[in-house]
C-alpha cells in the first residue's frame, strides 16, 4: 500500500451490497471464495446498508473466517439524520461512527480506516487530528482518505506526517478505463508522497465487463430501482461505448473476459495498490479472480490508453 508497510491484495473484495442486495449466505460464500484463492483486503463502510455489511461481515469473521485472515478496511463519514444524509468528518462524528463500526464487526481494531468523502463544513485539521487519534488510541492501523481532491490529500498527508510521522497510507477513489480523472493531479500525489491507491468500481460501474452492450439485464445494477442512477452516466455516453467496445475487441483477440481485460489494464498502472471489486453474488466474484493472472500485449495497453485517455489541459499540462 504506496510507501507504507500495509500489504493487501491485488483485488479487494468490496460490501456496498451486503445486507441488501447479497444476503448473508452469498456473503458467507463470496468471503470464503475470497480468502481461498489468496484475498486479503476486505472494503466495507459504516453507511453501507445501514450499518447491516458491517453486521454481516462481523458475524462471517467470528464464525466462518479468522479475522488475522483479512485486512479490514471501513470508512466513515456519511451519517443519517432528521434532514436526510449529510458529510460529517468532524472529529466526534468519526471517532465515534469508528467506534460503532468496530462493534459491529466484533473487533478491537481494523487494518485501514478512511475518511469517505470531502465535508465542506469541517476544517481538514480537524479532520486529521481524528486520523491520528484513530491510530494512536488503537482503533486502526492505518488511515487514509476517500474521494479527495488531489489538494486536500496532499494537506492531509503534510499534517499527519509532520506531526508524529504517521502518515497517509491510502487514497480511494473511482478509478477504471471509464474514469481516469484520478491521473491528473491524484496519481501524481501520490507518487510524490506515498499513498497508494485504492480503486473502486474498477469496472466501471459493472459497464466494463459488456452486460450492456446490446440490453440492460434484468437483475442488473443498472435494471435496479436503486442502483440504476450509479450505472446510467456510463449507458448512454458516446466515450464510453468507445471504451468498452475497444475493451471487448481486445478480449476476442486474447481468448478473455472483457472484464481480465479491463482489470488487468488497471491493475498495472502507478501507484495502485488494489482494485475493490464489488461483486453481487460468488458467481460475479469467481469470474473476476481470475484476472490478476493476465500480463496485457504492450500494443493492446497502449490502444486501451488512447481511446480512453482523460482530458488534460491547464494546469495538469503546461
Amino acid at each position: 500500500m504506496g510507501a507504507s508497510g500495509l500489504q493487501v491484495s491485488a483485488l479487494g473484495l468490496g460490501t456496498m451490497t451486503w445486507g441488501r442486495d447479497t444476503d448473508a449466505v452469498d456473503a458467507g460464500e463470496c468471503l470464503r471464495t475470497f480468502v481461498e484463492a489468496g484475498g486479503t483486503l476486505v472494503d466495507t463502510a459504516a453507511a453501507y446498508a445501514d450499518g447491516d455489511a458491517e453486521r454481516i461481515l462481523g458475524a462471517l469473521l467470528s464464525d466462518e473466517v479468522a479475522r488475522d485472515d483479512v485486512v479490514l478496511c471501513t470508512k466513515a463519514g456519511v451519517r443519517q439524520g432528521p434532514g436526510g444524509t449529510r458529510r460529517d468528518a468532524s472529529r466526534g462524528g468519526l471517532l465515534a461512527e469508528l467506534d460503532a463500526s468496530l462493534a459491529r464487526l466484533g473487533t478491537d481494531h481494523v487494518d485501514l480506516f478512511l475518511v469517505a468523502c470531502p465535508d465542506p463544513v469541517t476544517p481538514l485539521e480537524e479532520t486529521v487530528s481524528a486520523l491520528r487519534l484513530a491510530v494512536t488510541s488503537g482503533r486502526t492501523r492505518y488511515v487514509g482518505l476517500a474521494n479527495y481532491p488531489a489538494w486536500s490529500a496532499a494537506r492531509a498527508a503534510t499534517l499527519l506526517e509532520a506531526a508524529d510521522g504517521i502518515g497517509l497510507a491510502a487514497l480511494q477513489l473511482e478509478y477504471s478505463l471509464l474514469e481516469r480523472g484520478v491521473e491528473r493531479e491524484v496519481v501524481p500525489a501520490a507518487q510524490s508522497l506515498g499513498p497508494g491507491l485504492l480503486a473502486w468500481s474498477p469496472l466501471g460501474r459493472g459497464v466494463l465487463t459488456g452486460k450492456y452492450r446490446r440490453a440492460v439485464p434484468a437483475g442488473s445494477r443498472a435494471a435496479s430501482d436503486h442502483l440504476s442512477g450509479f450505472v446510467a452516466p456510463y449507458l448512454d455516453d458516446d466515450g464510453a461505448t468507445a471504451v468498452v467496445e475497444a475493451v471487448a475487441t481486445a478480449a476476442d483477440g486474447l481468448g478473455r473476459a472483457p472484464l481480465d481485460v479491463a482489470l488487468a489494464w488497471l491493475l498495472a498502472r502507478p501507484t495502485l495498490a488494489s482494485a475493490v471489486v464489488g461483486a453481487r453474488t460468488p458467481a460475479q466474484l469467481r469470474g473476476t479472480l481470475g484476472a490478476t493472472d493476465l500480463e496485457l500485449p504492450a500494443e493492446v495497453h497502449a490502444a486501451l490508453d488512447d481511446v480512453s485517455a482523460p482530458a488534460l489541459g491547464y494546469p495538469e499540462r503546461w
